[in-house]
């Protein structure tokens, strides 16, 4: 059974979890590392997601920062490579939104990259719209961003 915890960035399971992202991107990264590393920093998240299983095994996770007054964007989503298929990213993405909109914002912006085909499929089944790039993602040509209005 899967269980979603909310929590913030000094989590010790995020910080585990994002580690393991770390590692997972570094091969799509390559001579940009430097540059994707200050902005996926995770020091002072407020709002961060993480997935367990049996309430014990942390798999997953996810964050919203906050982009403007009215966006947030969404961060450091990532599922454990044993685990993934099983619907767990869908159920963080889905927690994250519905506290984007408790939080009374009124979109969701993020990034991945163009080398991740599998992420790219999985933002557009979840209702995300291409977008032009935004902030410092339009230095970064192997990026992709996307959008959805939370109504």
């Amino acid at each position: 059974m899967i269980t979603v915890k909310k929590t913030d960035s000094e989590n010790l399971d995020f910080k585990n979890l994002v580690r393991e992202l770390d590692i997972d991107l570094g091969v799509y990264y390559k001579e940009e590392e430097s540059f994707y590393e200050k902005l996926n920093n995770i020091n002072k998240i407020k709002h961060v997601v993480i997935a367990y299983v049996d309430n014990t095994i942390a798999v997953g996770c996810g964050c919203i920062k906050e982009y403007s007054k009215d966006e947030v964007e969404i961060k450091r989503m990532f599922v454990s490579k044993a685990y993934r298929g099983k619907g767990i990213a869908s159920i963080i993405l889905n927690e994250l939104e519905t506290w984007s909109k408790k939080l009374e914002y009124k979109k969701c912006i993020l990034e991945t990259l163009k080398e991740k085909p599998y992420a790219i499929a999985f933002y557009k089944k979840n209702g995300y719209k291409l977008t032009p790039n935004f902030g410092e993602y339009v230095k970064a040509h192997n990026s992709v961003c996307f959008k959805k209005d939370l109504n």
